[in-house]
């Protein structure tokens, strides 16, 4: 970056800020190119744009001129994003006809969160970036971690590298779900239940839930919304816990409470009971927002990317990754005997 730009930048705060957020678009932009090459295609754009961040990182690193809209990105988009993934889950059917699945949710949940935790510790693995993959495996992958790591102080760049590892091994599970699916004796909508009780990411759900036919998809993304449904208790079971330590420390750390996710509920009502009954969808106009929802969440986690040093991945990351290896295997084995 030439000085004369840095200069302006310096001067013009709006100016920095503005490029600062096109910044992480434009790597937004490179991340839905780069997931269009086949092998990429598999992982997706998320996942391929923290990788291209993270590389930018390594080779020039981070662009501090423009830190104002990076940090812009990284925050208020991604609660921004946050609050319109609440549009892709129906309430009114997940109490209609997955009150069933939920309590599977449950047990799904609470294992994966507390045996990682468990494991971390055994593993003697970094505390924070395992408990994010305990939540993203046990929950919704990169939209969980993105939702509870502000309400447990998690640093960007554990949010990043939670969200990085999550996306490569869910893919993982995915196909590894579409071989060994047609070998496991089980009916086209047990399998969905399966998939859909396991599996990290909605997108993970589609992809090993698909091949199996319509049943099993639909059965299996209903299973998969009751996990999205559970974030937000889940939520504020972590800001319990989060009070708690910090009324019992010095009282300085006070817990910001998470009004984003008062937006995600608000969004799932309006979806839910407003959207399609008072209010026309078009499914044109819903695939649209779901879109700039992708691109938004991208956009943010492009911020988080840029955090990260290869440098202190190569020492922090293995552990959390095989503890969570091992975590999704038995989540895996756990959902198929609740079948």
């Amino acid at each position: 970056m030439s000085n004369r730009l840095h200069s302006f930048l310096h001067n013009h705060a709006w100016g920095a800020w503005t490029l600062g957020i096109l910044f992480t678009f434009a790597i937004a932009l490179a991340g839905y190119l780069l997931a269009l090459l086949p092998g990429f295609n598999q992982i997706g754009q998320l996942a391929s744009a923290i990788i291209i961040a993270v590389i930018y990182r390594q080779f020039f690193g981070y662009p501090e001129a423009i830190r104002s809209g990076i940090t812009f990105s990284s925050q208020k988009l991604l609660r921004l994003a946050i609050i319109l993934y609440g549009l892709k889950l129906s309430i009114d059917t997940v109490f209609q006809d997955g009150l069933g699945l939920l309590a599977r949710d449950i047990i799904i949940i609470a294992f994966a969160v507390l045996f990682m935790v468990w494991l971390a510790k055994l593993l003697k693995a970094d505390k924070m970036i395992s408990l994010l993959l305990g939540i993203g495996t046990g929950v919704c992958g990169a939209a969980a971690i993105a939702a509870i790591a502000p309400t447990v102080k998690a640093k960007d760049e554990d949010t990043a590298i939670g969200v990085g590892i999550i996306a490569l091994m869910g893919t993982v599970f995915a196909i590894g779900y579409t071989i060994i699916g047609p070998l496991l004796p089980m009916s086209p909508v047990d399998y969905g239940v399966w998939s859909g009780t396991s599996l990290h990411e909605l997108a993970h759900v589609a992809i090993a839930a698909a091949p199996a036919g319509d049943e099993a998809l639909a059965i299996g993304l209903l299973a998969k919304l009751g996990r999205v449904f559970l974030l937000v208790p889940l939520a504020f079971i972590f800001i319990f816990i989060m009070k708690r330590k910090s009324d019992g420390s010095t009282g300085q750390n006070s817990v910001p409470f998470p009004w984003f996710l008062i937006g995600f509920i608000l969004m799932s009502v309006f979806g839910s009971f407003v959207l399609g009954k008072f209010i026309p969808a078009p499914a044109g106009v819903m695939e649209g927002i779901y879109s700039v929802t992708t691109w938004i969440l991208t956009a943010a986690m492009v911020g988080l990317g840029l955090n990260v040093s290869l440098r202190d991945l190569r020492h922090r990351a293995m552990k959390p990754l095989l503890a969570m290896t091992l975590t999704s295997v038995f989540v895996s084995i756990i959902a198929y005997l609740l079948i």
